[in-house]
């Protein structure tokens, strides 16, 4: 059985492989893919690694669990500590997370939150909560859309200069030639981005590090698109700080400020489990003041898996009380002296008084407003306002629906409105050990059943939801019979649906054209739109690198594959991906054989155009499939 390796703090790989002669760097990753195996944990805490009779290398992590600094990494080498053992070791570990936030400051303002900004789900700790998300997304918290933004420093623009070239250079490479050593060029521009106040920055490098491993690594949670997904963003933020800009959005900032809120009411939508793809667990519920100001409170720390689970049923520790996140989720705060940051998260400062509300149900009080609209409109502002785009993964929004049946590993479902289009359900969290997709396989076993949802819409998807918690429809009679504790509605990550809880086998659904249409006849924008020959060439960019996208560029190729793109109207998007594929293949020389023009921007550049223009059209396509027409189907063009 492999030994579970402590996590090592980003700075220490990168001058560790910055440390290794060119002729060792060439060997490193082989090493680090020899070297996990022969990992042992000893009785002291500390992991060993032999490498022949000679060497011996040591990591002793900290009393997080993390190794922090370059001594906690010995070797008994000659070489050491500029070894190709040490290297090969750390390199072996996971990542750690970026550093954590400070504690929470008193609060000096006195104004309370707008609301505008929709309710977070991560927590007052360095970890985000945001399902699956890695930790690190938490420091990339974006500050309140009213706080000035200052100038970019000189250290910042030339922190974003060196990421944007190491981010290039590791686009330029691809996973196929993306090993140790791109990786650690990219983990130290980062490491420069943290020092200069980029956490953002920092964060969206780390991503894609992690994302590099995984695909070389082969993992089976590897997605490729998730990756292109990774580098787009990571670009981006580069390009747009190198420039100078001074966004709030793309600085980001270290720590989370929480501003006095004075005196809140607020109540329980729903609970549900955090599972951080960095070992952190926990749980955060979702609040709802009177006003329809969203908040929410979480508790997400080192644990993974088994702390997710057990976490829904935890104390919650604000202001002395008594509930836990299960009693919160269906109950309620008076909170005094509240503590509240931009993003609707609520703090355990000093002074923090809370007590205990009883609780609503989703058909009273404001919970009831989320679902007077249709999903259409919902998603239609959500995607209207920058800021709440930004934030669709921990935005919830509510509909009435009918089942249509199971599809894959989807469940079909019609909104209960005149002329509503077919969605999509996937699970929140898709991990095997918690109850959503058991839950979903269940739902989708009752054709006909009216069902109340809340959850996020997912914006890479078409028509594509993900519940968070479902409750019965009033005044249906086929629809979900829950006990009555349950105040009308199940948290799908931590409550199990049974055949108890639904309608009895001998209860008839009622007739429903929408609902007996069959499951394929769900239209698919996405799938059915050209644009996935761009998709394809930017996926083949960051799998095999330049040189994968350079053989698209010679002979016809590029005119017969972008011919479906002009035919149907994506002109712009056929236009970026022939510049990709020629940007790709152009590698000017001089009369004595060199490269005349080393530098991977250009093509940067060019990848990032097709990749930004592809996500607008595709988010296009996604808006446009929450609205049908008359008829039943969906546009098929932005």
């Amino acid at each position: 059985m492999s030994t579970e390796l402590p996590p090592v703090a980003p700075e220490v790989l990168a001058e560790a492989v910055e440390n290794l002669t060119a002729r060792l760097r060439k060997k490193l990753d082989d090493a680090t893919a020899a070297c996990a195996a022969a990992a042992v944990r000893e009785a002291d805490g500390s992991v060993t690694f032999r490498f022949g009779e000679d060497a011996l290398v040591t990591l002793r992590p900290g009393p997080a669990g993390t190794v922090t600094e370059a001594g906690q990494a010995t070797c008994t080498c000659l070489l050491a500590p500029r070894c190709l053992h040490r290297a090969a070791a750390l390199g072996a570990a996971p990542l750690a997370d970026a550093a954590p936030q400070e504690p929470e400051p008193e609060p000096t303002a006195s104004a309370a939150p707008t609301g505008a900004a929709p309710a977070g789900a991560g927590s007052a700790g360095a970890v985000s909560a945001e399902p699956g998300e890695p930790a690190e997304r938490a420091d990339a918290a974006a500050p309140h859309a009213t706080e000035p933004a200052p100038a970019l420093t000189t250290a910042q623009l030339g922190a974003a200069a060196a990421l944007w070239h190491a981010a290039a250079e590791a686009l330029s490479a691809g996973v196929t030639a993306g090993g140790a050593v791109v990786q650690a060029e990219l983990l130290r521009a980062a490491h420069t981005a943290r020092l200069a106040g980029l956490p953002r920055a920092e964060a969206a490098a780390l991503r894609v590090v992690r994302g590099l491993r995984a695909a070389r690594e082969r993992r089976t949670a590897h997605r490729l698109g998730d990756l292109t997904g990774s580098f787009r963003e990571l670009l981006h933020t580069a390009g747009v700080l190198a420039s100078g800009a001074a966004d709030p959005a793309l600085t980001g900032t270290s720590r989370r400020a929480y501003a006095a809120g004075g005196s809140l009411q607020v109540h329980g939508l729903c609970r549900e489990p955090v599972l951080s793809a960095t070992g952190y667990g926990g749980v955060v519920t979702h609040l709802l003041a009177p006003d329809g100001t969203r908040y929410s409170i979480s508790d997400v720390r080192p644990g993974g898996l088994a702390r997710a689970r057990g976490a829904g049923r935890a104390s919650v520790a604000l202001g002395g009380a008594t509930l836990d996140h299960a009693g919160l989720a269906r109950g309620g705060l008076r909170i005094v002296g509240a503590t509240v940051s931009a993003e609707g998260r609520l703090g355990a400062g000093r002074g923090v008084k809370a007590t205990p509300l009883p609780g609503a149900r989703w058909t009273e009080g404001p919970a009831a407003p989320l679902f007077a609209r249709p999903a259409a409109e919902a998603v239609a502002a959500l995607l209207a306002d920058p800021a709440g785009a930004a934030d669709t993964e921990t935005t919830l929004i509510g509909c009435d629906v009918v089942v249509v049946g199971p599809a894959g590993d989807q469940v079909l479902v019609r909104e209960a409105r005149p002329h509503a289009p077919l969605l999509r359900l996937l699970p929140a969290h898709p991990h095997p050990e918690l109850p959503h997709t058991e839950n979903l396989r269940r739902i989708a076993s009752y054709p006909g059943l009216r069902l109340r949802v809340l959850g996020r819409p997912d914006l890479d998807r078409a028509a594509t939801l993900r519940p968070v918690a479902v409750g019965p429809v009033p005044g249906e009679a086929y629809t979900l019979r829950l006990p009555e504790d349950w105040l009308g509605r199940a948290d799908l990550g931590y409550e199990r649906l049974q055949g108890e809880h639904f309608p009895p086998p001998d209860t008839t659904a009622p007739a429903s054209g929408p609902a007996a249409e069959p499951a394929s006849d769900a239209p698919d924008p996405l799938a059915d739109s050209p644009l996935w020959r761009v998709r394809r060439l930017l996926e083949t960019a960051v799998a095999g690198g330049r040189r994968a996208v350079a053989e698209a560029a010679r002979g016809t190729a590029p005119l017969a594959a972008y011919g479906p793109l002009r035919r149907a109207g994506l002109t712009g998007a056929a236009d970026l991906a022939v510049s990709l594929a020629a940007e790709a293949d152009r590698r000017p020389r001089d009369a004595f054989g060199r490269l005349a023009d080393p530098s991977p921007d250009g093509y940067a550049w060019a990848w990032l155009a097709a990749a930004t223009h592809l996500a607008a059209a595709e988010r296009s396509l996604v808006a446009a499939s929450w609205t049908a027409t008359p008829s039943g189907a969906t546009s098929a063009a932005p």
